[in-house]
């Protein structure tokens, strides 16, 4: 009888340091759950903040409106050309960032540190036309400290630019990260998380160059 029970108990309880097969796949899938929902949660980290930028951007957009509309004179002095060829730059980055990522899905490593260089070389391009017309603003009198407009003009232009360099120093980094042999048609998160980020920021600038300059 003793010895029954043994067996039955021997069947029932598996032997110390092993896992049942059962157990085991229940453990591997709950992991590469787990995994995914890191994914998932490092994407919808990125999606709250670029909400909460835009929150940021709406007030600033509002005060600049409100600006203009009390004093509408120094808008006058804007350079919408200069403006406009910056504004196809950026969009042109934006490009060259979707190619990038295209070609990295495609394995094809020479055209995805090629498109996500130029998409560099683009920001410091808009960054400095931008420095440039700041420059040319001020010999004409539209200072920060000038008048209201001047002051939202500089504060939401200024805000968008800092966003540019963040996503130049975000895409030096993805940059070196797959010249050193990093991301593959597998591990693209790192690229697209960037690269959601650049969007973000040309779709802003459309909207501030409708609304600021162009209206």
């Amino acid at each position: 009888m003793a010895q029954e029970a043994l067996h039955d108990t021997n069947l029932v309880a598996p032997v110390a340091g092993t896992i049942p097969h059962e157990a085991a796949h229940s453990a591997h899938a709950s992991g590469v759950d787990h995994a995914a929902i890191g994914v998932d949660n490092r994407k919808t980290g990125i999606w709250l903040f670029l909400v909460s930028e835009v929150m940021f951007f709406t007030v600033l957009i509002a005060a600049n409106m409100l600006a203009r509309w009390r004093n509408p004179e120094p808008h006058e002095i804007l350079n919408i050309p200069l403006t406009a060829v910056n504004t196809f730059v950026l969009l042109t980055s934006s490009f060259t960032v979707v190619r990038a990522f295209s070609a990295l899905q495609k394995n094809n490593r020479t055209s995805f540190l090629r498109n996500l260089f130029l998409s560099m070389i683009l920001g410091i391009t808009f960054v400095s036309i931008q420095a440039i017309e700041y420059h040319n603003l001020s010999t004409e009198g539209l200072t920060l400290s000038a008048n209201l407009f001047g002051s939202t003009f500089f504060a939401l232009t200024g805000f968008h630019g800092t966003h540019v360099i963040i996503g130049i120093i975000w895409l030096t980094r993805t940059f070196i990260k797959g010249f050193n042999g990093g991301f593959s048609p597998t591990d693209t998160w790192g690229v697209e998380l960037a690269g959601l980020y650049w969007h973000f920021v040309d779709i802003v600038w459309i909207l501030l160059f409708v609304i600021v300059y162009l209206i």
